[in-house]
């Protein structure tokens, strides 16, 4: 009996092992594709819809950005990302979903020129999403499940990896994409929603659901950031009460509608700054804050440095890369 656990034991070991292995090579396949097509740090754009490679040689300041329904997977190094006080880091051996549009800091872990941080996006429409938790007939099971974070972190598996580099090689063929492209896209979404925390992303694309709330919510709060927050009134666009509003909205996104607000705000104005060489007092103003001390005051808090020093450090940086 003792022999026979021992084998048993040696046996999933031993699968475990060359898992990992196939793993470590179907990485570097990836890891060899996206440093073909970035030649320089950034995020890159590709002839494949809502996928995007990215590449980082130097560790920076986290940058802020604005997340969709996505899938981030690293070919190499690893990459925190804060969402409010939560902290998720995804590296070679774990994936990061994202099922709400949310306000984000991403940071690169160890990069260098020697070893660049390599990965890639892969950017989900929720009437994908949806079909495909039809097609899986579990939308009652997933509807009864509990509100949680529209964040996750998952497993790499060789069946995920096998679809993802499917879809990242169309790119060297482009005349194959509109036929392989959603074929692909859809199976990725398979692999992820078969996942141990999959409802998590499904649950967003459901009718009846508080995940679709909270998704109705968010969309709502990023056409109107710049207008005075009413909570009555947010509540009342998704149909809910202002108590249920708050509970399911932090569980969600860590983070109360004024807060999330705010990061909107905040973002926006640092984009204008950045891209338009406004001020900050008009950047406030545009964003929706009626006083410039109060957004000098919150920017600084957010970003760690008053606007005009904060968009210098930013121009310069930029400068460094290029």
């Amino acid at each position: 009996m003792l022999t026979m656990l021992t084998s048993l034991i040696q046996a999933e070991q031993g699968d475990r092992s060359a898992e990992q292995l196939q793993i470590t090579v179907m990485r570097a396949r990836l890891a060899a594709q996206i440093e073909r097509h970035t030649g320089s740090d950034g995020v890159h754009g590709t002839a494949v819809p809502g996928l995007f490679f990215g590449r980082a040689t130097r560790a920076q300041h986290p940058a802020h950005t604005i997340y969709q329904p996505t899938c981030c997977i690293l070919a190499q190094g690893s990459k925190r990302v804060f969402l409010n006080d939560d902290v998720y880091v995804y590296d070679g051996s774990r994936y990061l979903v994202v099922s709400q549009n949310l306000p984000v800091s991403t940071q690169h872990i160890g990069a260098s020129p020697e070893t660049p941080v390599l990965g890639m996006r892969i950017d989900f429409e929720t009437k994908d999403i949806a079909a495909a938790v039809l097609e899986m007939c579990g939308a009652e099971r997933l509807a009864s499940r509990k509100v949680q974070r529209g964040m996750f972190t998952g497993d790499l598996t060789p069946t995920l990896l096998d679809a993802v580099l499917r879809l990242v090689y169309l790119v060297d063929t482009p005349d194959d994409i509109p036929a392989l492209a959603p074929l692909y896209v859809r199976e990725i979404l398979y692999r992820l929603l078969r996942g141990p925390d999959g409802w998590r992303l499904a649950q967003m694309a459901l009718s009846e659901n508080h995940s679709l709330s909270m998704a109705r919510a968010i969309s709502w709060l990023h056409a109107h950031f710049h207008e005075p927050l009413v909570v009555e009134e947010l509540a009342r666009e998704v149909y809910m009460s202002v108590s249920s509003l708050h509970g399911h909205f932090k569980a969600v996104t860590a983070m109360s509608p004024l807060q999330f607000q705010k990061q909107l705000r905040l973002q926006e104005a640092r984009r204008i700054m950045l891209s338009e060489g406004v001020d900050a007092g008009t950047a406030g103003h545009r964003v929706g804050y009626e006083s410039q001390s109060q957004f000098n005051r919150e920017y600084s808090r957010f970003f760690g440095a008053p606007p005009a020093r904060d968009v210098k450090r930013l121009r310069e940086d930029q400068s460094s890369v290029s």
